[in-house]
């Protein structure tokens, strides 16, 4: 390979196409500063559905089938989906700093965290009531 076949590094000439130059143009609303923190998109939705009751939901700790591993389970949500259901686990795994997921209905974490998860699905609206032992 001869020097006339190798690339320059040196960072030649510019791209030529700034894929944001077509933005300019529109009128879009200002953005936020850098230094500013974004407002909570769930704040308003999170308040309204705390006021209301949504039901019972059971608070079980298990160790069996588990390899002698204790897991917290939430079980019994009536009226919500699939994606509600994901989205209180990843907020309960955020609160708990542990793992966990969602499996036939249930949310599952791992470890003895029910008093956290007791918070969250109150300040989620559920009533939360520990069942077992």
């Amino acid at each position: 390979m001869s020097t006339n076949d190798k690339l320059s590094t040196d960072g030649g000439q510019s791209l030529g196409h700034n894929p944001f130059a077509a933005l300019s143009g529109l009128s879009l609303p200002p953005g936020l500063p850098a230094n500013t923190a974004k407002p909570a998109a769930t704040a308003p939705a999170a308040s309204v559905q705390s006021t209301k009751n949504r039901g019972r939901v059971d608070i079980l700790r298990e160790k069996a089938g588990r390899g002698g591993k204790t897991v917290t389970v939430a079980t019994g949500f009536v009226g919500i989906g699939l994606p509600e259901k994901e989205l209180l686990a990843k907020k309960i795994q955020k609160a708990a700093g542990s793992g966990g997921t969602v499996k036939d209905g249930r949310i599952e974490i791992q470890g003895d965290k029910r008093d956290v998860v007791a918070r969250i699905l109150t300040e989620a609206g559920f009533r939360p009531v520990m069942a077992g032992g």
